[in-house]
């Protein structure tokens, strides 16, 4: 896997609000070719989108100086946009959502055979609470229901895709600034 600058020696930060969004981000570079550290690109999970504030005043122009761009999910775009970041790109309405998508059911099943879930999933579905879900809807409450599920689906559903296939906000929030 890519690894990726340190903020403290990179030019630029992209944050993001957990360690899904940097998995993705992290592969999607490496689908895309990007070498991140060669970039001078860090890419910081934040523990939530209402650090971004904290983070930017700490990585930004007031701090260590960085170009920031962030990648988010619709519903916390407000707090990056407060932030002042210099980019953002939107998931709507968030990253699992645009990976599901991207990869439609029949490929997100298949990688879940692949990671060895798909069984859990099938059990998944049966529960009352997700009978009358979509699959789709149940392919992304599965994704969050264990610690750690979505970190690593995030890594593995990205990579699943080929380079043309990663949603926009995947593929721009990569693509070096110049």
């Amino acid at each position: 896997m890519t690894v990726d600058a340190e903020p403290t020696q990179a030019g630029t930060a992209i944050l993001v609000e957990g360690g899904s969004d940097r998995a993705a981000v992290l592969v999607a570079a490496r689908l895309l070719g990007v070498d991140l550290a060669a970039e001078g690109i860090a890419v910081v999970a934040m523990g939530g989108a209402m650090s971004v504030g904290r983070f930017a005043a700490r990585l930004g122009p007031g701090g260590a100086g960085l170009r920031l761009r962030g990648l988010c999910d619709e519903g916390e775009v407000r707090f990056f946009e407060r932030a002042g970041l210099g980019a953002v790109f939107l998931c709507r309405p968030d990253l699992e959502a645009e990976l599901l998508r991207a990869l439609g059911v029949e490929r997100a099943e298949a990688v879940l055979q692949h990671e060895g879930h798909l069984r859990l999933f099938r059990m998944f579905q049966q529960q009352p609470a997700q009978r009358d879900r979509t699959v789709e809807q149940q392919l992304h409450r599965f994704l969050g229901t264990t610690s750690g599920r979505k970190e690593h689906y995030g890594s593995a559903l990205t990579s699943a895709l080929g380079p043309d296939e990663l949603p926009a906000p995947l593929r721009e929030v990569v693509s070096p600034p110049h």
